[in-house]
């Protein structure tokens, strides 16, 4: 089975153009997509009444893809909060446990920054972050060109498959050490791939602001010829896996949506199953 998606549910305006009331756009969005990747964990680990409503809102078989708290993958100091990096995974956790028993988790992604490159201590971390889910599924995405050097790559692979953690496949501009090139492989029977775009001038922060960074990162509309080229990864990984998720992250000029929806058709995709499309009264 494919299942595509996005980032996020709340900025994908395009999908929202009749919608009277905005606390519906979880619902609007679940009536196109089967799969969302949540990246609210990302900034806070949220609550369980929130993570029920999230539920409540999403057809039966909706999946979400669960991005781990910057605490855990080193983008910052978990000690403003925490006493141990421990305390975050099992807050973590605690917090998955009423979407997997609802059966809507689909995986944790654990995206490592560009600075954690490949080293004895990083492989340690990786290992100890997968044991600490479990019993979750659990995607890893190295942002390092580090990992798959040519002396590392295939140790990075077997490395994953070992471990039982699924490799995310990433298509994101060619900037250097702070990126990975599209390596089409799998390490599960559940192939993952994130797509980043590929806006080479604004994948490095340099001198832009925060806010700035954000507005141009995933500043990327992918073409005709790209998703086609895209297409023939997927018929690829078809053949080496039971499903595939696949999530548009170019989203910083709001094209995610209008790519995504291109894709699915250019797929032959008809999902079923999916929350009713909301009745346009005038």
């Amino acid at each position: 089975m494919i299942y595509i998606g996005l980032t996020g549910w709340g900025d994908h305006e395009d999908l929202y153009t009749h919608l009277t009331n905005k606390k519906d756009k979880l619902i609007t969005y679940s009536s196109v997509f089967p799969i969302v990747e949540l990246d609210a964990t990302y900034y806070a680990i949220q609550r369980t009444s929130t993570i029920n409503k999230w539920c409540k809102e999403t057809p039966e078989d909706f999946k979400f893809i669960v991005k781990a708290h910057q605490y855990m993958t080193g983008h910052s100091d978990y000690r403003s909060d925490y006493t141990s990096i421990k305390e975050v995974f099992k807050a973590f956790k605690d917090m998955l446990h009423r979407m997997a028993k609802q059966n809507k988790l689909g995986f944790v992604l654990l995206q490592f920054p560009p600075w954690f490159d490949c080293t004895s201590e990083n492989i340690r971390y990786v290992k100890f972050a997968k044991t600490m889910l479990e019993p979750y599924k659990v995607s890893v995405e190295f942002r390092n060109q580090t990992w798959f050097r040519s002396e590392y790559k295939e140790e990075t692979l077997s490395f994953l498959y070992n471990n039982d953690i699924i490799h995310s496949i990433c298509d994101e501009p060619q900037a250097g050490i702070g990126s990975i090139p599209f390596v089409n492989r799998v390490t599960d029977n559940t192939a993952f791939i994130r797509l980043h775009g590929r806006n080479i001038h604004g994948w490095t922060q340099k001198d832009l602001s925060s806010e700035e960074w954000r507005n141009v990162r995933y500043l990327y509309d992918y073409n005709r010829q790209e998703l086609e080229w895209l297409k023939r990864q997927v018929e690829i990984l078809k053949h080496k896996s039971k499903d595939i998720f696949i999530v548009f992250n170019n989203n910083s000029g709001r094209h995610a949506a209008g790519n995504a929806q291109n894709f699915i058709e250019m797929m032959d995709i008809q999902y079923t199953g999916l929350s009713p499309k909301q009745m346009k009264l005038f």
